[in-house]
């Protein structure tokens, strides 16, 4: 199944982060964004019912936080509720609706029966079967499969030439407690296990690294000696996914070749090539393997005589690709399928002790996932959508579960569930279900490696792991979580409160936010479009000195408010693009990241379930730009097209620049962070930087660019062709990776660019415009499609 959000103009989604986790939620996310423009014909409605706060949920219009185990019986009554706004013949159903029904419920339900056809219900992959068997019947009522819901037939057989290409997978789910159970019955005596972590992340209640131990000779393909290759016999390298030849499928069923960029630096083996090897296959090469497969998916039932150039064609368009066309799944016909009609496991007559129990959810991280990404620094470093934090998890609770457990923000608590304990930091997170504690998996690991942990090595672990207290029968959620503070003291590596020079500074960053943040209701803004531009009253603005007029290129950026979830892609990619370094927790805890882009999250309203709303920050290149008035050596100037540069070579580092920055973007090198090039294993490390941008040294300040090198780059080949540079031509790291579209660059001299039209929008608006600095980096006011019926829950 799989959903066309472009189609649908509501979107309910029940505990299930549809726009920042899961296969598609790159796609989701733009469709989402697509249909936020307010000056559009329609703009999508969003409303999420979650325990924990996520990507989906900040960028909610209604937000409802609700124990994970709570969600079986909203779903129940929402689908009460609809059959009876629908008036189906099943009137038992209509006329048992509840006339205490949440309010929130009622008007969700409403709007979705008023959008009927172009609306759409998801739950999330932790939700029992039960629960998406009424989420799968809602949707039946509401016509939407076929619409915005899109049922696959991935088993489908049928294949015609020289149209579309069908796939039929076989699915086989290998249940890990069989293969343990097999194990202690000693019918394993040689497990081969590719990839994965087992001894890490299997349930706890399994001890599968007890059970390795009995398996005579157990063999391990993996990038890395992790936990699991330490307790294996053998360990064999694997190749990275940038060095193997392999195939995919994406989750629409559309067929790809995975393509390598670079030789195996260290001679491993891809899977499916140990497993030719294994067989004793006359093929045993990556790339001979993958044609092979690809050759039998498009064989003929006929022969014909042009047959093998025919497949040579499509096989060379498919690398040339990246995919083979119409090779997605086929789309069921039909309307309604076959959903069981199944009761909801807890119903509104759950029991009250399971309900006064305290409930533990497990979550994937959004940086490192499950663990696997533990050891790659820029993930560690990245701060959390939500909590900000780096370098570690926390054990997250709501303000009001805070309190009556006695548990306080930054503190160690002692987690205890079904026997098993651990101890961990504690964050108070607004926003949170009530009665319930979520945890993120993929910390706390012993063999990642030099940056993740690696105890052998002491390194100690980043984070705590959650594995040990996850069993097989709670998986996703579960009660019965005790918590015992300690009262011990635990610094949490969060960035949301840095920068700020004092706490004169935060409370006045705190009196301001109102003007930093211009966001308002769809009815406001079509009532007064113009708003963004009267937030913000002061006398006019006049300059102590005559301004300079720039001449050719202005380079300039917008961000609309309204379409950024704050997943933080353009974090990671401005870093990776521009050879960032990265400088570990304990930097970080000073205050001394450096990310040239940071994304602000700020809550709005009560602290039970707050408006939520996610700020990137960049350099704003000012025509009259602060830092230049105060660099005594002219390392921070303006260049003929109006960017504020950098000159690496005579800053001396008196950090004059970043004090009197007012957006607090500058950063400095406190300390030589590529020292480490210089040793013989550096030649590889070096392969990680981006040669086009320069490596900066201790001492030495630094800050977004706005991706000058790729400027220029455009430049030069402008130039070559005798042409002007095209509008879209230039795009910043940042913008080429929002998975929504929310950033803009351009050349606001062309007033027909995007970016130009989008600064002259009504929309638009300068953060601390106040005060005179005239930014080239602006922001879209940020605009919610708030229910009527809801709108005093504001």
């Amino acid at each position: 199944m799989r959903f066309a959000l472009d189609q649908a103009d509501v979107i309910v989604c029940l505990d299930d982060d549809l726009l920042g986790c899961g296969p598609g939620a790159v796609r989701y996310a733009r469709q989402f964004a697509d249909g936020r423009e307010p000056d559009g014909k329609r703009m999508k409605r969003l409303y999420v019912v979650e325990s924990s706060l996520s990507i989906t949920g900040a960028a909610a219009d209604h937000r409802l936080p609700l124990r994970c185990g709570d969600i079986a019986a909203l779903v129940a009554t929402l689908e009460r509720e609809v059959a009876g706004l629908l008036k189906q013949p099943d009137a038992a159903k209509a006329e048992k609706r509840e006339p205490d029904a949440p309010r929130f419920l009622f008007a969700m339900a409403e709007d979705l029966v008023v959008n009927r056809e172009r609306s759409t219900v998801s739950a999330g992959p932790s939700q029992p079967a039960e629960v998406h068997a009424a989420v799968g019947r809602i949707n039946a009522a509401l016509g939407n499969v076929g619409t915005t819901v899109l049922y696959m037939d991935p088993l489908a057989s049928e294949t015609s030439w020289p149209g579309r290409v069908i796939l039929g997978p076989v699915y086989e789910e290998a249940s890990i407690e069989s293969l343990v159970a097999a194990i202690s019955a000693s019918e394993v005596q040689t497990l081969l296990i590719l990839g994965g972590n087992p001894v890490y992340n299997a349930p706890a209640d399994l001890d599968f690294a007890e059970a390795l131990e009995k398996v005579d000779k157990s063999i391990h393909l993996a990038l890395y000696r992790n936990e699991t290759s330490r307790r294996c016999s053998w360990h064999l390298p694997q190749a990275h996914f940038l060095e193997s030849w392999g195939d995919a499928r994406a989750y629409d069923g559309t067929y790809s070749i995975v393509q390598p960029m670079i030789e195996p630096l260290y001679g491993g083996k891809s899977p499916i090539e140990l497993l030719a090897m294994l067989l004793g296959e006359e093929a045993t090469q990556g790339r001979d393997l993958v044609r092979k497969q690809f050759r039998e998916i498009l064989a003929e039932p006929d022969s014909r005589a042009d047959a093998e150039q025919e497949t040579e064609r499509r096989w060379r368009q498919t690398l040339h690709d990246g995919l083979l066309a119409k090779s997605e799944w086929p789309l069921s016909e039909e309307k309604s399928v076959g959903i069981p009609d199944t009761k909801p496991p807890f119903g509104p007559d759950r029991s009250s002790a399971s309900s006064s129990e305290l409930e533990i959810v497990f979550r994937c991280d959004a940086k490192v996932y499950d663990g696997r990404f533990a050891n790659n620094g820029w993930l560690e470093e990245m701060p959390d959508p939500v909590t900000r934090l780096t370098w570690g998890n926390a054990a997250l609770f709501s303000p009001a579960t805070a309190d009556e457990l006695g548990v306080r923000d930054q503190t160690l608590v002692k987690l205890g569930y079904k026997g098993r304990e651990v101890e961990m930091p504690a964050y108070v997170l607004p926003g949170q279900a009530d009665g319930s504690v979520a945890v993120q998996l993929g910390y706390g690991r012993t063999a990642a490696g030099h940056v993740g942990g690696l105890v052998e090595g002491g390194v100690e672990p980043v984070g705590v792991d959650l594995y040990k207290l996850r069993t097989g029968d709670a998986m996703h959620f579960g009660t019965g979580l005790t918590v015992e503070p300690t009262g011990r003291k635990a610094r949490l590596a969060s960035v949301q409160d840095h920068f700020a020079i004092d706490a004169v500074g935060k409370k006045a960053r705190e009196d301001r936010v109102g003007t930093l943040i211009q966001e308002a209701t769809l009815d406001h803004y079509k009532k007064h479009p113009d708003f963004a531009k009267h937030a913000v009253h002061h006398p006019p603005l006049e300059s102590l000195w005559e301004e300079h007029n720039y001449e050719g290129h202005r380079w300039g950026m917008t961000i609309d408010l309204s379409k950024c979830t704050g997943c933080g892609a353009c974090v990671v990619a401005c870093q990776a693009e521009n050879n960032v370094p990265i400088v570990g927790k304990e930097r970080v805890l000073r205050g001394r990241e450096m990310h040239w882009l940071r994304v602000d999250r700020y809550f709005k309203g009560e602290p039970e379930n707050p408006q939520v709303v996610m700020q990137p920050v960049v350099c704003h290149h000012c025509e009259m730009a602060p830092c230049e008035q105060v660099c005594p050596v002219a390392a921070t100037v303006h260049d003929a097209e109006g960017l504020n540069v950098m000159v690496y070579n005579r800053c001396v580092g008196t950090r004059y620049c970043s004090n009197n920055c007012p957006y607090k973007v500058r950063r400095f090198n406190f300390f030589n962070y590529h020292k480490d090039l210089a040793q013989p294993a550096g030649e590889v490390t070096k392969m990680v930087y981006n040669p086009e941008v320069t490596v900066r040294s201790r001492g030495v300040m630094e800050k977004c660019t706005y991706c000058v090198q790729r400027i220029k780059a455009a430049t030069i080949d402008a130039r070559r062709s005798d042409r002007r540079i095209q509008d879209g031509e230039v795009k910043t790291a940042c913008q080429q990776v929002c998975p929504t579209g929310a950033i803009t660059f351009g050349d606001l001299a062309d007033r027909q660019s995007e970016v130009a039209r989008s600064a002259a929008g009504d929309r638009n608006y300068a953060m601390l415009a106040e005060l005179n600095v005239k930014p080239r980096t602006t922001y879209l006011a940020r605009i919610r499609n708030r229910n009527p019926k809801l709108e005093a829950d504001s």
